[in-house]
C-alpha cells in the first residue's frame, strides 16, 4: 500500500484527528478534530509534514508529481460537498492555502486566500452571487497575496511601501478616499489590471491563469516558507527543530468580504495579555482574515464589554462608540451567540485557552482555525492556576501546560507608579502585551541593535521585523488591534507592545515620530506602558515586580514534584538574598575572585602577583584576607541553614594585572617598585591558550599560599557566624582539577589550615571539600576522585570548551554558521549537549556514586537555569541545579516538571 500524503475533513467527517499534529500539524489535525466534533469548518484537505521533508530532499517537480493523484481526489471530495468546480467559470471552487507546523508559528510562514480565480471566473463569481464588487474584491486580493508570496513582489528596500499598496494608495489619492471598501468595482477592476502590470514588469512573467497551475505555486511556496529567514529565526527562538516541516492546508473558501452581513475576526477564550477568564477578540464587516491580523485596518471588538474597554482606553464617548464602532454582540447578535458557545465548547474539549479564526459569509458562521492560544508569561500562569482551582485540569496538568522560560516575564521590573504620575503621556494605543519598556526610538528591526535599549516603531510589524522586534525592549505600532501581527508575536514572546496608537505619525525616509505636532527622531527616549497602552516622554524609573500571588504558588507546586533542589550562582550577599527571594536552596557556586577588583583589593592582589617570593606573597595575602573572610561571611549569612559552595581562585593571574602603559606606571608609583618589573611580570604571565594555561588547581599548587589563605577566611568566616548563631555550611571546591593527585594536594592545605583554625578559635565547624568537574578526563576517573571528594560539581561552561575544542570567546565566529549549516541543532553553550558532553556528565556521576553512594552532585554552569538541560540533570540523579539569580523559578519549575513526566 502507497504511502497517504493527503487528509480530508469536511461535513463532520475527517481522516486526521488532534492526536496527528506530528503528521497534520497543528492547524490541520485541529481542523479534523473540529469537524469531529460538530464546529462548522469549511471542508478541504491537508498534504503532510513528511511531504514537506520530501520537497526539501526531493525538489519541485518530484514532489508534485508524488502528490498529483491524492490532491485531485482531494479536490474532487471538496467539490462534492460544496457543490462547485474547481477552475469552472460558472460555479467556481475557490481555496485557501495556509500552512501548519506542529508547534505554533504565527505569520512565521505564508497564506494565500482565494486561489481559483482568472479574468472568466471573477465574472462568473460576480454572476454566481450577484455581488460583483466582492468578486472583484476578492480578485484583487488574491493577485496582491499570490505576487507576494509566490512571485516575490515585494518591497524593494525597507524605505519602500509594498508595491500593491503603493498602488491602491495612489488611486485612493486619485479618487479622494481613506478605506478600502470605498473601491468602486471599476476602481477594482483597474487595481486588478495594474497589479497584474506591476508582476509583468517586475518578474518578467504572466499572472498564472490555471487553476491548478496555481495551486502547485502555492504549495510549494507554503513549503518553501518553512525555510525563510523569519521561520527560522522563530524556530530557534522557540526551540522548534528544522526537520519537523509544515503541512498545507488547502480548504473551500469562506468569504468575508461579501458585503454587511459577512464579517470576519479572531478571537480569544480567555485574556491572552492577562489571562482574565473572558472571551474576547476582534473582527472587521466585509473583510478577509488578514485585513485583522495584517493591522492595515483596526478592527472592532467583538464582545460589548470589550469593545467599552477599549472606547475607555481610547476616550471616545458611550455614545460615539455605539454608533462608529459597535461590538460584533451589538451587530450580529445571533451569531455572536453561535459563536461564543463554539468557543466555549472548543475550551471544553481542549481544555486550555484557545485561539481562534472564524468567517461569517452571508450571516452563517464558520471557523477556520483554533489553536492553543499564545499568552504572556503572566497570563499563562493565571489561566493555568484558574483551570486548576475550577477544577478543568489537575495540578500535575497545570504544572506540565507551564512554559519555564516564559516565567523570566514576571521576573523583571515594572514601573514605578509614583514615576509614571509624573510622566508626560504623548498617546494611548492598546495595551497589546504587558510590561514595562524604556528605550530609544529605532524605526526599521534590522536597526534593533543601533542603541542598548530600543523601542520599535512601526506604522505596523510584519513578520520580517521579528528578528528586530525581540532585540527591542518594546513594541510601538501606529496601527492595529489587539489581535494584529505585532500584538500576537509580542505576547508569545513575552515583549511589551502598545499597538494602535492612532496619534503616532511616521515618517520613515526621515525617521520621525510625530505626535500632536511634536517631532520625536531616531535615538530620543520613549517609554511603553504595555499594561495601559500608554505611552511617555523620556525614560520612566521602575521597581522590582510583585511575586506573591499565583506566581507563589506555582513555585508551591513546584516544590511539591521536584526531586532536584536548585541553588543559584552568586558572588555577593545581594545576589544571594535575590535568588534566596526566588526560592534558591543554597549557592551551587560562589567565584571568588569577583572579589578582588575593588578598591585596595586589587592593589593588594596585583602585589601578591609581582612579589618574587613565598614570604612576600604571604605577606600580600595577608592583607587580602580579611576582606575574603568579610565576603564570606555576607554570602553565609544570606544564605543561612543552605550549603554554599565557595570556588577556590580559578582564573589565570594575567586577568588581575594592568595591561596598559599608564595603569602600570601607576602601580609601580603606588607600591614601590620599577615599572620594568612590572612589564617583565606582564610579559611572562601572557599565555598563548589561558584557557589550558596556568588557572585553577594548578595555581593553587604552584602557589599553596593562596589555597591556604582563601581556605582560613573561608573557615575564619563560618566560625565568626557561628559566634553569633548563624548557620554557616561551606562547601570548598577546588577547580579544574584533572587528576586525583591534583585534588589530593588542595585537599591537604585545606584540611590542614581547617584544623589550624580550630585550634586557634577552639571551636569547629562542619565544612564540605569537593571539586569541580569540567574537565573530560575528571569525568573519566571520576571513580576515583569520588573516594577523596565529599561533592561533585560539573562546571559545564568549562566541559563543553573542552569536550567541543570551542573556546567560548571566539565561538561567535563561526557558531552561527554551524547552526544555519545544521551541523549544530543549538548552540551547546546555551543547551546542554546531551549527546556528548551529556554523555561526559552520565558517566562521571554514575562513576563517582558507584565508589561512593553519598556523593552529592550538581551542576553550576548557566546550562543549570536552561529547561531541557534541567530536566537531563534531573534523569542523571543530580541532588540539584545551580543557576544565575533570576533563572531560579524556571530552573525550580523546570524540575518539577521533569519529574512530573516520569508519574
Amino acid at each position: 500500500m502507497s504511502k497517504k500524503r493527503v487528509y480530508t475533513f469536511g461535513n463532520g467527517k475527517a481522516e486526521g484527528r488532534a492526536d496527528m499534529k506530528e503528521l497534520l500539524g497543528g492547524k490541520g489535525a485541529n481542523l479534523a478534530e473540529m469537524n469531529r466534533i460538530g464546529v462548522p469548518v469549511p471542508p478541504g484537505f491537508t498534504i503532510t509534514t513528511d511531504v514537506c521533508t520530501e520537497y526539501n530532499e526531493l525538489g519541485h517537480e518530484k514532489v508534485i508529481e508524488l502528490i498529483k493523484d491524492e490532491v485531485e481526489k482531494a479536490i474532487a471530495h471538496v467539490e462534492k460537498l460544496t457543490g462547485t468546480k474547481f477552475g469552472d467559470k460558472n460555479n467556481p471552487l475557490l481555496v485557501s492555502v495556509r500552512s501548519g507546523a506542529r508547534a505554533s508559528m504565527p505569520g512565521m510562514m505564508d497564506t494565500i486566500l482565494n486561489l481559483g480565480l482568472n479574468d472568466e471566473v471573477v465574472e462568473g463569481m460576480a454572476k454566481k452571487t450577484g455581488n460583483e464588487r466582492f468578486a472583484w474584491d476578492s480578485y484583487r486580493r488574491f493577485i496582491q497575496m499570490y505576487g507576494d508570496v509566490v512571485m516575490g513582489l515585494k518591497p524593494e528596500s525597507k524605505e519602500d511601501s509594498d508595491p500593491f499598496e503603493e498602488i491602491m494608495e495612489k488611486v485612493k489619492e486619485e479618487k479622494g478616499i481613506e478605506l478600502d471598501t470605498e473601491f468602486t468595482v471599476d476602481d477594482l477592476k483597474g487595481l486588478v489590471q495594474k497589479f497584474k502590470d506591476a508582476v509583468k514588469k517586475r518578474t518578467g512573467k504572466d499572472f498564472p491563469t490555471d487553476s491548478y497551475d496555481q495551486l502547485w505555486g502555492a504549495v510549494a511556496a507554503v513549503f518553501d516558507s518553512w525555510s525563510n529567514a523569519r521561520a527560522v529565526y522563530y524556530r530557534r527562538l522557540h526551540g522548534i527543530p528544522d526537520e519537523w516541516g509544515t503541512a498545507v492546508n488547502v480548504q473551500a473558501m469562506v468569504f468575508g468580504n461579501m458585503g454587511n452581513t459577512s464579517a470576519t475576526g479572531v478571537a480569544f477564550t480567555r485574556d491572552a495579555a492577562t489571562g482574565e477568564n473572558i472571551f474576547n477578540g476582534e473582527y472587521l464587516i466585509n473583510a478577509q482574515g488578514e485585513d485583522v491580523v495584517a493591522g492595515i485596518r483596526t478592527p472592532q471588538e467583538i464582545t460589548l464589554e470589550g469593545s467599552r474597554r477599549w472606547a475607555k482606553l481610547q476616550g471616545i464617548s458611550e455614545e460615539e462608540r455605539a454608533s462608529k464602532f459597535p461590538s460584533l454582540e451589538e451587530t450580529m447578535p445571533e451569531l455572536y451567540k453561535e459563536l461564543f458557545e463554539v468557543q466555549r465548547k472548543l475550551e471544553e474539549h481542549y481544555k486550555d485557552m484557545q485561539d481562534l479564526e472564524f468567517t461569517i459569509q452571508e450571516g452563517k458562521l464558520w471557523l477556520l482555525q483554533t489553536r492553543n492560544g499564545k499568552r504572556t508569561g503572566a497570563a499563562m500562569v493565571k489561566i493555568a492556576m484558574d483551570m486548576y482551582r475550577d477544577k478543568f485540569i489537575d495540578e500535575k496538568t497545570a504544572l506540565l501546560r507551564l512554559e519555564p522560560a516564559k516565567l523570566d516575564e514576571l521576573l523583571h521590573p515594572v514601573f514605578d507608579s509614583t514615576a509614571i504620575r509624573s510622566a508626560k503621556v504623548l498617546a494611548k494605543g492598546l495595551p497589546a502585551s504587558p510590561g514595562a519598556a524604556t528605550g530609544q526610538i529605532v524605526f526599521f528591526a534590522d536597526e534593533a541593535t543601533k542603541f542598548e535599549q530600543t523601542i520599535l516603531v512601526r506604522t505596523e510589524t510584519s513578520p520580517e521585523d521579528l528578528e528586530g522586534m525581540n532585540v527591542a525592549r518594546g513594541i510601538l505600532t501606529a496601527r492595529g488591534g489587539m489581535t494584529s501581527h505585532a500584538a500576537v508575536v509580542a505576547r508569545g514572546m513575552g515583549k511589551c507592545c502598545v499597538s494602535g496608537a492612532g496619534a503616532v505619525k511616521l515618517d520613515y525616509r526621515a525617521r520621525t515620530m510625530t505626535i500632536d505636532g511634536k517631532v520625536y527622531k531616531e535615538g530620543d527616549w520613549i517609554s511603553l506602558n504595555g499594561s495601559t497602552g500608554e505611552v511617555y516622554e523620556g525614560k520612566v524609573e521602575t521597581r522590582k515586580p510583585d511575586m506573591s500571588g499565583d506566581f507563589a504558588l506555582i513555585m508551591e507546586l513546584s516544590d511539591k514534584f521536584a526531586k532536584m533542589s536548585v541553588r543559584t550562582n552568586a558572588d555577593s550577599p545581594n545576589d544571594a538574598k535575590v535568588a534566596r527571594d526566588f526560592g534558591a536552596k543554597g549557592i551551587g557556586l560562589c567565584r571568588t575572585e569577583h572579589m578582588f577588583f575593588e578598591g585596595e583589593r586589587i592593589k593588594a592582589m596585583r602585589e601578591m602577583i609581582l612579589a618574587t617570593t613565598t614570604e612576600g606573597r604571604k605577606k600580600a595575602l595577608a592583607k587580602l584576607l580579611p576582606y575574603q573572610r568579610e565576603d564570606f561571611e555576607g554570602i553565609f549569612e544570606a544564605m543561612a541553614g543552605y550549603g554554599v559552595t565557595v570556588r577556590l581562585l580559578d582564573p589565570p593571574l594575567h586577568e588581575f594585572v594592568p595591561h596598559q602603559q599608564a595603569t602600570q606606571k601607576a602601580l609601580a608609583e603606588e607600591i614601590g617598585v620599577p615599572i620594568e618589573q612590572i612589564r617583565n611580570t606582564v610579559a611572562e604571565l601572557e599565555e598563548f591558550n589561558p584557557m589550558l594555561g596556568h588557572r585553577g588547581c594548578r595555581l593553587g599548587i604552584t602557589y599553596p599560599e593562596i589555597t591556604e589563605m582563601q581556605a582560613r577566611a573561608i573557615i575564619e568566616a563560618a566560625l565568626n557566624l557561628k559566634k553569633k548563631g548563624v548557620d554557616a555550611r561551606p562547601e570548598i571546591m577546588v577547580p579544574l582539577v584533572g587528576t586525583l593527585k591534583e585534588f589530593q594536594l588542595q585537599a591537604e592545605i585545606i584540611h590542614s589550615t581547617a584544623k589550624n583554625v580550630f585550634e586557634e578559635k577552639g571551636d569547629k565547624i562542619d565544612y564540605l571539600v569537593g571539586t569541580m568537574i569540567e574537565i573530560p578526563r575528571a569525568a573519566l576517573t571520576a571513580d576515583e576522585i569520588a573516594k577523596e571528594a565529599d561533592f561533585f560539581s560539573f562546571g559545564t561552561n568549562d566541559l563543553t570548551q573542552m569536550t567541543f575544542g570551542y573556546s567560548r570567546d571566539d565561538a561567535g565566529k563561526f557558531l552561527p554558521v554551524y547552526l544555519d549549516k545544521g551541523i549544530l541543532k543549538e548552540d551547546p553553550f546555551q543547551v546542554l549537549d546531551q549527546r556528548g558532553v551529556g554523555q561526559l556528565v552520565e558517566l562521571g556521576t554514575k562513576r563517582g556514586r558507584e565508589a561512593k553512594k553519598e556523593l552529592k552532585v550538581g551542576i553550576c554552569g548557566e546550562h543549570g537555569g536552561e529547561p531541557s538541560s534541567v530536566e537531563f540533570c534531573h534523569r542523571t540523579g543530580m541532588d540539584y541545579v545551580s543557576c544565575s539569580p533570576y533563572r531560579v523559578p524556571i530552573a525550580r519549575l523546570a524540575a518539577a516538571q521533569a519529574a512530573a513526566r516520569e508519574q
